[in-house]
């Protein structure tokens, strides 16, 4: 079973610390895990760290995560080659793909020297639903505001463009962020730019947003848009998650 139609779940949350692990996978992504229409199986959740270099600390940690949540999880590493015959099969394969924030300059680049991005695409629209945090939720858009080439926050404007929209993440904890956003959308640097304070998701059937939800109370989703030559945000306040069952 996959989704229904294409489906984005593009997060600044999904994990928390665990009671007995380091990290545990919190209310955002057991949802996009629900929306994969996944019954009477466990859900099979392929994890990609390609923008903290793949990492096998963390992916160890996901890999963790993942036993605790009932999940069979296949790690996708790039570096220093594939660690799969068969990128495209692995994928297709999946209920859910779960990308790990980091760099979203340098998973651009490597995705597309590996091909990635066209078969992402491909398995987004066959069904398979495609998530992830920050460098992860980010990806999926037209670009966003980034901190990939240095301290000082910068836009990217290159990105995979399945969705037509800016991204926005850690909205409420990156004080730089805001501003910057605003900037870009009222320069038309970005388009229309859908942002998220931590601990909120955004969900998209095909290209449209069908829902803002939370794993934590109080957060809020954004839409920043341009009126002449300004940008005008509007907040959106999310539905709250309940707590993964432990």
């Amino acid at each position: 079973m996959t989704a229904s139609e294409p489906t984005i779940v593009a997060t600044s949350g999904g994990h928390r610390i665990g009671d007995r692990t380091r990290v545990t996978f919190h209310s955002l992504v057991h949802h996009a895990v629900e929306l994969s229409g996944v019954n009477g199986r466990r859900p099979k959740v392929m994890y990609v760290g390609t923008a903290i270099g793949d990492s096998e600390h963390m992916t160890a940690r996901m890999s963790e995560a993942a036993r605790v949540a009932g999940f069979d999880l296949t790690p996708l590493a790039l570096f220093p080659m594939p660690n799969i015959e068969d990128i495209e099969s692995a994928v297709l394969a999946q209920d859910v793909v779960w990308v790990m924030g980091g760099s979203v300059a340098n998973l651009l680049a490597v995705w597309r020297v590996h091909g990635l991005d066209r078969i992402l695409r491909r398995a987004w629209r066959s069904g398979v639903v495609l998530s992830g945090v920050s460098a992860g939720s980010i990806c999926w858009f037209q670009g966003g505001t980034t901190d990939s080439f240095g301290p000082r926050l910068r836009p990217v404007t290159d990105a995979l463009a399945y969705l037509p929209y800016g991204n926005g993440v850690h909205y409420d904890s990156d004080a730089g962020r805001r501003p910057l956003v605003h900037s870009l959308v009222a320069d038309g640097t970005l388009p229309e730019t859908h942002c998220t304070d931590d601990g909120v998701g955004l969900v998209y059937r095909g290209t449209r947003l069908v829902e803002a939800v939370a794993e934590l109370p109080g957060k809020g989703a954004y839409m920043v848009r341009r009126e002449g030559d300004t940008a005008v945000e509007e907040r959106v306040t999310p539905r709250l998650l309940p707590e993964p069952r432990r």
